[in-house]
């Protein structure tokens, strides 16, 4: 991916799935009992921010004076969908599987990115966070599990 307008595209497009992230994780955060939970997520939701603007200045760095600052409408629509389980009584559970199957598409969306030919600066902001998005996507899935077993 030599082409300098798709690479920022491709990070556009990763930082608008950071900016999903950090409100998804908000939402939840909102949604759920268990205080552990809250505190993970609203950990998290901090740190997608973070990685949003990790992204948004390696895209003016790379030319582009006023990047995206907002999320997209299929992430309003996993945040509807959350708070339609939350609503009906699903619990954390609920939320719990919502929040991993988000994760899921994170992690689709990096794996996707690494398929390209990026900078190297690229690479080692996206691996670092991938990292995070892995260690997140890992605890949602034992809280998930301990609670499916109880």
């Amino acid at each position: 991916m030599n082409d300098r307008q798709e690479v920022i595209n491709l990070l556009q497009d990763l930082a608008q799935l950071c900016r999903d992230g950090q409100e998804g994780y908000r939402n939840s955060a909102e949604q759920v009992k268990a205080p552990e939970l809250r505190k993970f997520f609203n950990e998290q939701s901090l740190q997608r921010g973070s990685f949003a603007g990790e992204i948004e200045q390696e895209i003016q760095r790379l030319g582009e004076a006023d990047p995206k600052r907002s999320g997209t409408v299929a992430g309003s629509v996993h945040r509807a969908w959350i708070n339609l389980k939350a609503a009906l009584g699903g619990g954390d559970l609920a939320i719990l599987n919502s929040v991993e199957s988000g994760e899921d598409a994170a992690k689709e969306d990096y794996e996707k990115a690494f398929a390209e030919d990026l900078p190297e600066s690229v690479q080692l902001i996206l691996r670092k966070q991938y990292q995070s998005v892995l260690a997140a996507h890992d605890f949602v899935k034992r809280a998930r599990d301990v609670r499916k077993a109880a």
